[in-house]
C-alpha cells in the first residue's frame, strides 16, 4: 500500500513537471486594484467621482468625434467637463483609407479656448505593423507639434461582421499597437491603450501592465478587468450642456499626490 501511494505521489510530481521532493509552483497572487471603489461615487447627474480620505482624486471628461457634431466647448466646460479625449481620425473598416476627423479642428481649437485639458485617439484598422505606422504618422502629421495634456490613444476594435481587422490574432494587434506606440513616443508624446475587456485581454499580461490602460465597461458599479486602469469609460449614453447627441462620459483617476507630477494630463 505504502508502495503504491509513493508510485501515485512520484507520477503525479513528474506530470505537474518537478522532481520528487518539489513544490509545485504557487498560484499566483490574486489581483488587488489599486483603488478603494467604495471611494468612487455616482451623482445624480450620472457623474462618478473618486475620493482618497476625503479629498478628490479624479477628473470627469468625455470623448467625442465627428458623431457628435458641432460642440459648444464653452458650455461642455461649464458642465464640469475637465478632459475631452478628441478623434483626430480613422482607418476606413473596409477599404483601410485614411480619414481626418472631420470635427477634429474645431474640436481641438474649442476645447482649448475653453480651458479642457486635451488628449486625442486614433481608431485603427491596421491589419499589420506597417499600416499601425502609417496610422501613427498620419496623426502626428497633422497635430504638428501640438501640445497634448493627455496621452494619444490607440483603438483597435471589431467592426461589425465586415471589419478588415476582425480576424487578427491577439499578438498580431499587440504588435499594431506597439508599432503605433513606437511612431508615438519618438515623436515626444505620450501613449495609451483603448478597448473594453474583449478588445484588451487579446493583448498578454506584460503589454497590458506596460502601458496606461483607457477602459470602456459599461452598467456596472466600478471597473472589473483585473488590470491597473488610468481612464475608466463608463458610460455611452451621457449627455452634457454643449452637445446635442448622447456622449461617452469617463473619469480620469488621479495618482496620489506624491506621484501626481508623472500622472496623466501633467
Amino acid at each position: 500500500m505504502i508502495s503504491l501511494v509513493l508510485c501515485t505521489c512520484l507520477l503525479a510530481a513528474n506530470l505537474a513537471g518537478c522532481r520528487p521532493g518539489e513544490s509545485l509552483d504557487p498560484m499566483p497572487d490574486p489581483y488587488i486594484s489599486p483603488y478603494d471603489w467604495e471611494q468612487l461615487v455616482l451623482d445624480e447627474d450620472g457623474h462618478y467621482s473618486y475620493f482618497e480620505n476625503g479629498e478628490l482624486r479624479s477628473r470627469f471628461g468625455i470623448d467625442v468625434s465627428e458623431h457628435q457634431h458641432a460642440i459648444d466647448w464653452q458650455a461642455v466646460a461649464d458642465d464640469g467637463v475637465e478632459f475631452a479625449m478628441i478623434r483626430l481620425g480613422n482607418r476606413g473598416a473596409t477599404e483601410g483609407e485614411l480619414y481626418l476627423d472631420d470635427y477634429f479642428e474645431a474640436n481641438f481649437e474649442g476645447a482649448r479656448a475653453a480651458g479642457i485639458l486635451i488628449g486625442v485617439y486614433f481608431f485603427s484598422q491596421a491589419i499589420n505593423e506597417d499600416e499601425a505606422r502609417a496610422e501613427a504618422e498620419f496623426l502626428i502629421s497633422y497635430l504638428e507639434g501640438r501640445h497634448l495634456d493627455y496621452p494619444i490613444a490607440y483603438d483597435h476594435e471589431n467592426v461589425g461582421s465586415y471589419g478588415r481587422a476582425n480576424n487578427l490574432t491577439g499578438p498580431e494587434v499587440r504588435n499594431c499597437a506597439s508599432a503605433f506606440f513606437a511612431v508615438i513616443e519618438t515623436a515626444g508624446y505620450e501613449a495609451t491603450l483603448y478597448g473594453n475587456t474583449r478588445d484588451l485581454l487579446r493583448m498578454d499580461n506584460w503589454f497590458l501592465d506596460h502601458y496606461d490602460l483607457w477602459y470602456a465597461e459599461y452598467d456596472v458599479y466600478h471597473p472589473t478587468i483585473e488590470h491597473d486602469i488610468v481612464i475608466w469609460q463608463y458610460s455611452s449614453h451621457g449627455s452634457v450642456a454643449g452637445i446635442s447627441t448622447r456622449v461617452d462620459l469617463n473619469i480620469h483617476f488621479l495618482p496620489p499626490a506624491a506621484e501626481e507630477t508623472n500622472s496623466v494630463g501633467h
